[in-house]
């Protein structure tokens, strides 16, 4: 954790030229927005164009009204037609006004919704193709984190621009009739808002600054909020009584970030005081003029009336949209965040071209000379692993925590790529496979394994999720994990919902969990099998039957076991021995055991375990 984060100086602010170039990102934000929904942007757009017209007509039949009353009260023969339809003019315009306000304010929600999940679906498709070893970068996680930020954030940038649009062409109206009337009335009024914009361009970079600088401290946070108050934290919460730590530590954090915010929320009140002073000085310097004017005679109320109302409405706008434009320019910033995840790219490409694993494979897999460390570590996690798995055989990976086993599987999945050698299937690169197949011919059930809080049938369903409709592939696969019997007692059966997430989920236990996650490999009609220490919640006979089952599954297919049991690494047709990321020893269980290694050492220390 860092204890000093940078603090918003003035060198670490992204400077104007920085923020103004980040407008670059709006054209593919509309790109994002028009592919959305067609109709509903056209519609917004269609809106706010009639919608910018309106308060020039409203403040000009305004004028006429004015003017109209002051004749009729100098000649009180005359017909009053005209007013009343002045009048009626001026409510049918206040009606449409506050319709196409309706429709703005609802097409701005729909198609911010839209947005956001469009953009979040597109999120959880990218990431899944990065690299696994990406996810396993702190900097990384904070791009993600600051990009999933964006997804629902950044939608107010869609009203912000388009609100922006329409109030720059109605301004352009409202200026027409100060122009004609003195052109000096729109200098005063651009001079009246230039500080109230220097200032909050200032602030805004100031406040983008901290946010920036600020996300491994807010993923702590989270990640603290997280820890005291889940389901799946409380016990350990509890019984260690963690609750005074964690909220101490979050207080603190939390502490530190508010008074680094609150310095920069007062400058800005103060200063926005100060500077929006100057601009109403010189609006009422303008309309002093227009009320001088009046007096002399050289211009009517009514015409006193729409310039005042003009110059006031364009004040408003114009610091509406110099202040606006700051905004958008900050989100914006954020927008890159957002783009900038999207433009990174996998190191292992999905390589659609590529070839189609062999069904069935013949040759087997060749592990040539193969190396791996994670980037920026000179640390050999594995390093001149060579080794071949027959078809149709079960190898079975032993060695201490840490030795390589599960890196090696991810390597064999293509979850990592190797820094130096190759693996091959029948004679053919990994990397010249199309991935997308690759994977789907293999089935790994990891350690980590996930627990969905879903129901039954979508927990085991994961393991092909192409058969999630196949309920008769689904009870099979429970059966086979011998998970039936579990399901059998839950009030809902297949339909049950599991952790206590959501309404009436139901927990299970480390074993329970387990034949469940078990019963995804049995769902997948995979060529190669994969099984990482998946039973360590189960007891030794249970395992034992759970493997014995799995051997049924696994026939004519190659298969890799993870397990810390010899009674279950035995049962395979040959065993790798791996110590700190090397090959030791290799063989079968009975010639592991002639060699008197260190397999041989492990394996007889077991054994007294059980005398």
């Amino acid at each position: 954790m860092r204890k000093n984060p940078p603090k918003a100086s003035p060198k670490n602010l992204p400077s104007f030229r920085k923020r103004f170039s980040a407008l670059q990102n709006l054209p593919r934000f509309f790109a994002l927005v028009w592919e959305t929904n067609k109709a509903l942007t056209i519609g917004n757009i269609i809106f706010r164009l009639i919608k910018s017209a309106l308060p020039l007509l409203v403040l000009y039949i305004g004028k006429e009204i004015i003017d109209e009353v002051i004749r009729l009260m100098d000649h009180r023969t005359d017909s009053h037609q005209y007013l009343w339809i002045l009048v009626g003019a001026e409510l049918a315009l206040t009606i449409i006004s506050d319709l196409l306000n309706r429709c703005i304010t609802l097409f701005d929600s729909l198609l911010g919704d839209l947005v956001a999940n469009k953009t979040s679906v597109d999120l959880v498709h990218h990431a899944a193709k990065l690299d696994l070893y990406q996810f396993e970068n702190p900097v990384f996680y904070d791009k993600l984190e600051r990009a999933r930020r964006q997804t629902s954030g950044r939608t107010v940038l869609l009203s912000q621009t388009l609100a922006q649009m329409q109030d720059i062409l109605t301004l352009i109206s409202l200026g027409a009739g100060l122009v004609v009337f003195n052109p000096w009335l729109i200098l005063i009024l651009i001079v009246a808002v230039i500080p109230s914009f220097i200032g909050e361009t200032h602030f805004n970079e100031k406040t983008y600054s901290l946010t920036r600088s600020w996300t491994p401290e807010r993923r702590e946070l989270d990640y603290l909020r997280y820890l005291g108050s889940s389901a799946e934290t409380v016990k350990e919460v509890k019984v260690f009584g963690l609750e005074n730590y964690l909220a101490s530590r979050f207080k603190s954090l939390s502490d530190e970030y508010y008074d680094a915010n609150k310095k920069i929320a007062i400058s800005r009140a103060g200063w926005g005081y100060l500077l929006s002073a100057i601009g109403t000085f010189a609006y009422y310097g303008a309309y002093l003029f227009v009320l001088l004017q009046t007096l002399s005679g050289l211009i009517t109320i009514g015409t006193m009336t729409f310039l005042s109302g003009s110059f006031q409405r364009m004040h408003g706008m114009l610091q509406g949209i110099m202040t606006r434009f700051s905004g958008i320019a900050e989100n914006a910033l954020y927008l890159q965040d957002l783009f900038d995840f999207f433009e990174i790219q996998p190191t292992i490409p999905a390589n659609e071209s590529g070839k189609i694993v062999p069904k069935p494979i013949r040759k087997g897999i060749v592990f040539e000379n193969v190396g791996f460390k994670y980037p920026d570590n000179d640390f050999w996690a594995l390093r001149n692993l060579s080794f071949t798995i027959q078809p149709g055989e079960k190898l079975a990976l032993v060695g201490e925590n840490g030795a390589g086993k599960t890196t090696l599987v991810k390597l064999l999945a293509s979850l990592y790529k190797p820094t130096e050698g190759r693996i091959l299937i029948d004679g053919v690169d990994l990397q010249d496979y199309q991935l997308a197949d690759l994977r789907a011919n293999i089935g790994i059930i990891f350690q980590d394994y996930i627990r969905y809080e879903m129901s039954v049938s979508d927990n085991i369903a994961v393991g092909d999720i192409s058969n999630i409709d196949d309920k008769a592939a689904i009870e099979n696969a429970a059966n086979m994990s011998m998970a039936l019997d579990v399901i059998s007692g839950l009030p809902n059966k297949f339909e049950q919902v599991l952790g206590k997430r959501f309404k009436d989920g139901t927990e299970l236990s480390g074993g329970q969990w387990q034949k469940i996650a078990l019963a995804r490999a049995y769902m997948r009609n995979a060529q190669i099998v994969v099984l990482d220490e998946p039973t360590s919640a189960l007891d030794a006979r249970a395992e034992h039957e759970v493997f014995k089952r799995f051997s049924g599954l696994i026939q004519g297919k190659m298969a890799v076991l993870i397990s810390h049991r010899f009674s279950t690494v035995r049962m395979a047709d040959r065993i790798l021995f791996l110590e700190k990321g090397k090959l030791i020893e290799y063989g079968s269980h009975e010639a592991l055991l002639d060699q008197d290694g260190k397999y041989a050492e492990l394996f007889n220390l077991q054994a007294e375990g059980y005398l």
